[in-house]
This record gives C-alpha cells, sequence and structure tokens, in this order.
C-alpha cells in the first residue's frame, strides 16, 4: 500500500474490498431449503443439519491460499478445548462460495480437520459442503457475509467470521477473526440452544456475561455481578445465624433462663 499526497484516505476501502465484510444480521433466519452437495457428493438441503441442535457455521473456500484455513485452524483449536462434542451437543458447517469447487475437495478437507478434532462421532456432526451459485449467494446474504471475486489473481476477498445459528436457523451471534475463545464459543452455544446444554454454573455466567455484537465477546456485566454477590452474602450470613442458633439452644449448649430460676428459686429458700 502507498502512502503519500496521491494515496487514498485511510478510511476508503480499495476497489478490491468495496463489496468485502460482514453485515449482521442477528435473528435473521436463513433458508433451510437451499440445496448443496455433502463431502460424499450426495445432495442435501441445509433443513438436513437443522432441528435439534446449535449450529455453528463458518463460510471458506476449499482452495484459500491463506484465510480460509486459518480461520479452520482456530475454530478446531477451540473445539478441541470445549467439552461439548461435535454432533453431540452441537453441529459444525462449513460451505465453500466458490461455486466451482467440488465434493472431494471438501472430503479432503473434512478428513484434515477431523483427524486434528481427534474425536469420536464427530463426522456425524461436521459437514463440509459445496453447491451452485443461486444457494450460495441466498445463503451468503442471509448471514450478510460479503466476498468479492479477483479474476486476476483467481482468489476471493472475504471477511473473517463465524457465525452460531440456533437449531430452527436463525443467526443468533457473530465471531471474528481466526482465533475464537472457547469460552464464548462454550456460552454462545449455550445461549443459542436456550439452555437445552451446559449445566448450572453456565447459566450463572450467562446471567452475569452479557454478548456484545460489536465485538463478538462476550463481557461482565458488572450490576448483576453485584446483585448475584449480593444474594450469595445474605445467603453466607443467613446460614451462619441459623448454625450459630443451632449451636446454642443443642444439647451441648447451656439454657441459661433455667438457670436463672433455680438461683431465685434458692434465693427464695435461703431467706
Amino acid at each position: 500500500m502507498t502512502t503519500g499526497v496521491l494515496s487514498p484516505p485511510a478510511n476508503v476501502r480499495p476497489p478490491e474490498l468495496k463489496n468485502v465484510g460482514i453485515e449482521q444480521r442477528l435473528n435473521q433466519q436463513i433458508p433451510l431449503g437451499l440445496v448443496f452437495r455433502d463431502e460424499g457428493g450426495k445432495t442435501v438441503t441445509l433443513r438436513d443439519y437443522f432441528g435439534q441442535k446449535p449450529v455453528i457455521l463458518n463460510l471458506v473456500y476449499y482452495k484459500c491460499p491463506m484465510l480460509c484455513s486459518e480461520v479452520l485452524s482456530g475454530l478446531v483449536s477451540s473445539l478441541k478445548i470445549l467439552k461439548f462434542d461435535v454432533g453431540n451437543q452441537y453441529n459444525v458447517l462449513t460451505v465453500s462460495f466458490n461455486p466451482r469447487e467440488t465434493p472431494d475437495l471438501a472430503a479432503a478437507s473434512k478428513a484434515q480437520y477431523l483427524k486434528r478434532y481427534g474425536r469420536p462421532g464427530a463426522a456425524e456432526g461436521w459437514h463440509f459442503l459445496t453447491g451452485p451459485e443461486e444457494s450460495i449467494s441466498a445463503l451468503t446474504q442471509a448471514v450478510g457475509f460479503q466476498y468479492q471475486y479477483d479474476a486476476q489473481t483467481d482468489q476471493y476477498a472475504h471477511a473473517t467470521a463465524i457465525m452460531i445459528l440456533t437449531p430452527d436457523g436463525r443467526v443468533a451471534q457473530y465471531y471474528y477473526g481466526v482465533e475464537f475463545a472457547p469460552k464464548d464459543l462454550r456460552l454462545g452455544l449455550i445461549q443459542a440452544s436456550s439452555g437445552k446444554i451446559g449445566n448450572l454454573v453456565d447459566e450463572v455466567l450467562l446471567y452475569c456475561y452479557h454478548y456484545d455484537p460489536a465485538t463478538g465477546k462476550y463481557g461482565a456485566v458488572i450490576t448483576r455481578i453485584l446483585k448475584l454477590s449480593g444474594i450469595a452474602t445474605i445467603v453466607l450470613i443467613g446460614g451462619m445465624v441459623l448454625i450459630l442458633f443451632r449451636l446454642g439452644s443443642g444439647p451441648g449448649g447451656k439454657d441459661h433462663s433455667g438457670d436463672q430460676n433455680q438461683d431465685q428459686n434458692g434465693a427464695r429458700r435461703y431467706v
């Protein structure tokens, strides 16, 4: 990139990046009837992968020389840390936005990343798709994924992000870059599933942390943390008071009211 008097302003995109970016479409319903082909060449629709579990969607092309492999590597590294298993608590859809790519390329990519993931049963939950231009265009527009083909280099300019979708196919969250915090992914999947996965600790974390669409991350909500801390303090103090009360009135404790009565009766007899 050049600088100087003739260089464009910093806030002006180069022509090759004019239509590249992510436009968030939160709560947008993706068209589940779109037709693709899976890694085995079988004709499928997106509906085949929705209905029961949240879905992580990432849009790539398999011959991408740089960014797409970085996104997939970052994703699989994060998924390996999660206690949730692909194909069990959630599914993953990797979809090529290059209509010229074939199921053979998808199968090779699937084999590579499933080997790195290394957990049994993942093949049933992580699918690598290819499809025609009309299906690709409809899907990318639904989630706001904008890319541009460069005929001179035979490559695509594109942004890097993954999306979490609800079991019924609505866009729930976006995560940007090539590395994804496992904690954020876990909370995102739990929230997208409406609490059907996860545990009580996760529910507490969701109460204390809020997803920020601008950053694609979860941040602490101070007022909620203070409120929860106040409730915990009250419960703790109440428990201590109850324990002390029971210890004071139990078999090992002293009943001072009885001693006082004896002293008074004894004093009367002495007089």
